[in-house]
């Protein structure tokens, strides 16, 4: 693994996400009440873009597409794809899938992501 300045500490805003291109691996930074957390940009049912996922409770990501949600400092899936009735059938095919994480550092006002 190998640490990537992604920017500075301002960036993000508290309760928020961003996605970042580091090394080539599609990312997603948030900054929660106690710090950063990064995760993989996709979510792993359809590739929905979980930067514009909404954050719930602190902890939480839900994909726009189909309201899976995945625990941000885990990765944990907490509910897979529900929405909208009758997604659950795509389930079948797509299994259940954690989301990658990714160590992220905050180090003289900037924010690091290892890869």
């Amino acid at each position: 693994m190998a640490k990537h300045d992604i920017g500075p500490v301002g960036e993000i805003a508290p309760g928020q996400g961003k996605a970042y291109n580091v090394a080539g691996t599609f990312v997603v930074v948030y900054r929660l009440s106690d710090g950063y957390y990064a995760t993989q940009a996709r979510c792993p049912h359809m590739m929905g873009p979980l930067a514009r996922g909404k954050i719930l409770d602190d902890r939480l990501v839900q994909c726009p597409l189909h309201h899976a949600r995945f625990d941000i400092r885990s990765g944990q899936v907490v509910d897979w794809a529900n929405f909208p009735p009758g997604i659950q059938v795509l389930n079948i095919v797509r299994r259940e899938k954690a989301l990658s994480i990714y160590p992220v550092s905050e180090e003289n006002g900037r924010i690091y992501v290892d890869i």
